[in-house]
């Protein structure tokens, strides 16, 4: 793949040239560039914006948590519960106000309801997984042509947001438990996604084989050998983010700042439910208390792809909604006691939502436009759902919010920008197809924006 400068970043593997360990082990430990896939610290290129009149933000929050629930999670079975004859015993049904919860299945949730607002009224666009995915990553059609270049919507964070961090820790954009997703699209690579799979044991392939002595002479040297080409202005920009790509790796290497934030002991993990989920939310946590620069927090949990068995013990939804509900009720509850959770937006939504009523012959439930999504933090008024949805939970009845439609995920896009200051109707002009790359679609027309209802 070609950056707007014409360089080819993609290696003879054919995989970006950061993901190949051959030069991983030339920047002295073999996954470094993949490591730092967003954390360089170059300035911006330049940019200009359409001029228009700036809407008003609700600049509520610092950070984002973006929980992505893979495979699409019913929603009559969690935030848009429905009873009927197929709900399991265990799932106990519990009114809290307005909102009729499944406090068995999600026990710590409910604890937490005062803090969370669940919004129902949300239609997903497509029923292909992959697509649909990647769709509520970057906030727009992936089938689109202009979208071959849109960035994860944490990379947009990133650059409007990473570099009021003087000395970051970590990348701006992190992304846990996956090594795969949308990535920066066109936007310099400093903003492409950190993926880390966190285990509780610090920060893997940080140190070298030989030793910390030998590295740092090997660094002395490689330092001077690069000295001369690093202060050249004849190099291309492409050459000078390669040495920033290896220089920020170098400062993940024995870096104990880093270790502790993904180092974790028994007791923790089982707090958290002992799952690699538990284990993100950990490290979600840990970031966020280090203050480390990181301002865009994903996490994938999976898998809710469940057109059979749904409902079986120790399996299917049963299994990965207890999963979701110790990790996600640990971490909001540990937000709050730390006063971080009034600086961080918290989003939890799946690609889709799921057929309700009767299940299926398999005894499961096949793809659904609705859906739900679960909203906290950042001084959202939780306690409440917006949007009104059938006796079935097929489709929306009443909107709920001042744009009396059905909610998009351009509209979820927005809402996260306008949440942290960021202007969602922004128009960058450096786009490599001249087209102006828009923050969230259609902003000249006025399409699709956030959901303010949250705040009030």
């Amino acid at each position: 793949m070609k950056d707007r400068f014409g360089f080819n970043w993609t290696g003879v593997a054919g995989s970006p040239f950061w993901k190949r360990p051959d030069l991983g082990r030339r920047m002295f430990f073999r996954h470094a560039a993949s490591a730092v896939g967003g954390y360089f610290l170059l300035p911006s290129r330049p940019m200009e914006r359409i001029a228009r009149a700036a809407p008003t933000l609700q600049n509520k929050a610092k950070n984002c948590i973006f929980i992505l629930m893979s495979g699409g999670p019913s929603q009559i079975d969690t935030f848009d519960f429905k009873d009927g004859a197929w709900v399991p015993s265990n799932f106990a049904p519990t009114n809290f106000g307005d909102i009729r919860w499944p406090q068995g299945a999600l026990p710590n949730l409910a604890q937490r309801i005062g803090d969370i607002a669940l919004v129902r009224s949300i239609r997903a666009w497509a029923l292909v997984h992959n697509l649909a995915k990647t769709w509520v990553q970057i906030g727009r059609n992936p089938t689109l042509s202009s979208s071959r270049i849109a960035p994860h919507i944490g990379s947009v964070v990133s650059i409007e947001l990473g570099g009021r961090d003087v000395s970051p820790v970590l990348p701006a954009f992190v992304h846990l438990n996956t090594t795969v997703g949308p990535g920066n699209g066109y936007l310099p690579p400093d903003h492409s996604p950190f993926y880390v799979s966190p285990g509780g044991g610090g920060m893997a392939n940080t140190t070298h084989r030989d030793g910390q002595p030998r590295f740092n002479r090997r660094l002395g040297l490689l330092e001077e050998l690069n000295a001369d080409l690093k202060s050249s202005r004849a190099l291309g920009a492409e050459v000078h983010e390669q040495f920033a790509f290896a220089d920020a790796a170098r400062r993940l290497a024995y870096n104990p700042d880093v270790d502790r934030i993904f180092t974790f002991d028994q007791a923790e993990r089982t707090r958290y439910g002992t799952t690699g989920f538990g284990n993100a939310c950990i490290a979600a946590r840990n970031i966020l208390r280090a203050k480390a620069g990181v301002r865009f927090i994903q996490i994938n949990q999976g898998d809710w792809d469940h057109h059979e068995n749904i409902y079986a013990n120790n399996a299917g939804h049963n299994l990965v909604m207890r999963q979701f509900d110790t990790g996600l009720g640990t971490l909001l509850a540990d937000l709050k006691s730390d006063g971080l959770l009034d600086e961080t937006l918290v989003v939890a939504m799946g690609e889709f939502g799921r057929v309700p009523g009767n299940i299926n012959t398999g005894k499961g439930r096949d793809h659904h436009v609705q859906q739900t999504a679960l909203f906290a933090g950042a001084g959202i008024q939780g306690g409440r759902a917006i949007g009104v949805t059938d006796a079935a939970g097929a489709s929306t009845r009443e909107p709920g919010w001042s744009r009396a439609r059905e909610i998009r995920a351009e509209d979820v896009e927005a809402t996260i920008y306008s949440a942290l200051g960021i202007d969602y109707t922004t128009v960058r002009k450096d786009d490599p197809i001249g087209r102006g790359f828009e923050y969230v679609p259609f902003s000249d027309r006025d399409l699709y924006g956030p959901i303010n209802e949250l705040w009030r």
